[in-house]
C-alpha cells in the first residue's frame, strides 16, 4: 500500500510537470493536450451498446506488434468495436487515423482516477497490452473487473525491476495478467524465476507483419523510373549522426551507376534543405518531383511518410537510422526483401538487430571509414551481397507465426 500511494503521487507530480513543459515543448504539448481530449473522443467514437476489445501500445513499434492481432481480432469478432490507445506523440500522431481501429486516443495518465474512469466509459470484454507497457492502476482495476488481460510480444531482462529485490509492487502488477506472450526463451525463464507459469514463447508479431509487405503491391512508378537499373541503396528514418556519414560517402561517388534514397526521420523543410545543402550530387524531393526525370538525378529524398515500406522493395542494400542517436528504427522492414542491412553501432536493446548482427545480414558500422568500405564491398561483390541478404529473408520466414498461436489462445478466453 504505501508503494502505490508513493506511485500515484509520483505519476500527479509527472503530469502537473509535463504541462508546465508542454509550455516551451512542441511534442510536449501534444502528449499534453491529446489526453484532455481522450474522453470526449471515446464518447465520439465508441458506441455503448457495443462490445469492446482493448489494445495499447506505446508508440509505433509496439503498433506494429499489435497491428497483426488486431487486424484478426477484427476478423475473427465482427460484433466487436476495436479501441486502440498510445502511450507516444509519435506513434499516435502517425497512426491516428488508422482504419484497424474504430477508435484511436491517448492513453490518459495512470492515476486511479483516470483508470476507472476509462474503464467505466469504455467497458473493454478483453485487453491487451503489447511489449513493456505495465501500468499499475489500470491493470489493477482491469483485474477487479475481471476482465482477461494479456501482455504480448513481451520481452523481459535481468535489468527489469521485476527481477529486483525491491521490484515487489510492479510483480503484483505482472499478477493481474492472464497470460504472457514472450518472444524468447529467456524472457519465459525470467518470468519463471519469479513464481510464473502462465507463459508461452510466441515470438514477435512483427514478423507476420512484414512477411505480409511482400504479398502487397509495392510498385511505385516514380522509383522505377528513379532508379533506372541501377544499384540503389535506401537509407530509412535517418537521423543527423546517420546523414553526415551517408552524404560523404555519396559526394565521394561519383561513378554514376549508384542511386541513393533519404527517407529521413525528420521531414519538416529545414532539415530536408539541410540534406541538400550537404549533398554535391544532382538531388530531387519528391514533394518537387512533378515534371522532372528522375532518371536523371542521383539522391531522392521522400519527404512524406507512409512510402518507405514500398521504397525498400526497390533497394539493394538498406541503412536503417538510429543506432547513431536516439534508438534504432525498424530493421526487419527490408530485411523482408531479402537485402543486407547497415546499422549504427547501437543496437543491443533490439533483439532482431541482435539475431542479425550475429547471424551477418544485419552489419553494424561505428564510423565513416566502416560505412564506406562496406559500401564498397557491396558494390564490388555480388555474391557477398546476395549471401547477406539472404541470411535476412530466412530469418523472417523461420520466426513468422507468432499470431496464429496467440490468436488460437484467445479463442479459448471467455468473452463475447
Amino acid at each position: 500500500m504505501p508503494l502505490r500511494f508513493f506511485y500515484n503521487i509520483l505519476i500527479s507530480l509527472a503530469w502537473f510537470g509535463l504541462k508546465v513543459i508542454a509550455l516551451f515543448r512542441p511534442k510536449i504539448d501534444l502528449f499534453v493536450s491529446g489526453r484532455k481530449q481522450t474522453f470526449a473522443q471515446l464518447g465520439e467514437k465508441l458506441s455503448p451498446s457495443k462490445k469492446t476489445i482493448w489494445m495499447h501500445v506505446a508508440s509505433l513499434g509496439e503498433y506494429e506488434q499489435g497491428l497483426p492481432i488486431l487486424e484478426r481480432l477484427r476478423q475473427n469478432y465482427p460484433a466487436h468495436q476495436i479501441l486502440l490507445t498510445f502511450f507516444s506523440p509519435s506513434g499516435y500522431e502517425v497512426k491516428k487515423n488508422t482504419t484497424a481501429a474504430d477508435a484511436v486516443v491517448y492513453l490518459p495518465m495512470d492515476t486511479l482516477s483516470n483508470a476507472k474512469r476509462f474503464l467505466e466509459r469504455t467497458d473493454p470484454e478483453l485487453a491487451i497490452f503489447v511489449k513493456y507497457e505495465i501500468w499499475p492502476n489500470y491493470l489493477s482495476e482491469l483485474k477487479k473487473r475481471n476482465v482477461p488481460t494479456f501482455l504480448v510480444s513481451a520481452i523481459f531482462s535481468k535489468r527489469q525491476v521485476y527481477f529486483k529485490p525491491f521490484g515487489g509492487f510492479m510483480r503484483k502488477s505482472l499478477r493481474t495478467f492472464a497470460h504472457f506472450f514472450v518472444q524468447d526463451s529467456n524472457s519465459r525463464e525470467l518470468l519463471e524465476s519469479i513464481g510464473f507459469s502462465n507463459v508461452t514463447v510466441s515470438g514477435d508479431t512483427r514478423f507476420d507483419r512484414v512477411s505480409k509487405i511482400l504479398k502487397q503491391d509495392n510498385r511505385l512508378d516514380f522509383m522505377e523510373h528513379f532508379k533506372n537499373g541501377k544499384f540503389c541503396l535506401v537509407a530509412g528514418s535517418t537521423w543527423p549522426e546517420d546523414e553526415e556519414i551517408l552524404i560523404q560517402y555519396i559526394n565521394r561517388s561519383t561513378d554514376g551507376q549508384t542511386k541513393f534514397v533519404f527517407a529521413p526521420h525528420e521531414i519538416k523543410p529545414a532539415h530536408v534543405q539541410k540534406i541538400e545543402e550537404g549533398l554535391q550530387r544532382k538531388t530531387m524531393r519528391f514533394s518537387q518531383m512533378e515534371g522532372k526525370d528522375l532518371a536523371d538525378f542521383d539522391v531522392l529524398i521522400v519527404d512524406t511518410i507512409g512510402l518507405l515500406t514500398k521504397v525498400y522493395s526497390y533497394a539493394d542494400a538498406a541503412y536503417v537510422g538510429g543506432g547513431f542517436a536516439t534508438g534504432l528504427h525498424n530493421t526487419l522492414e527490408p530485411s523482408v526483401y531479402g537485402i543486407p542491412v547497415i546499422i549504427g553501432p547501437d543496437y543491443t536493446k533490439f533483439k532482431e538487430a541482435e539475431d542479425l548482427v550475429e547471424k551477418g545480414g544485419v552489419i553494424p558500422i561505428s564510423d565513416q571509414r566502416g560505412f564506406d568500405t562496406l559500401m564498397d564491398t557491396f558494390l564490388t561483390d555480388p555474391i557477398f551481397l546476395k549471401k547477406k541478404g539472404s541470411i535476412n529473408s530466412k530469418y523472417i520466414n523461420a520466426n513468422v507465426g507468432a499470431t496464429d498461436l496467440i490468436l488460437e489462445h484467445l479463442s479459448l478466453v471467455k468473452f463475447g
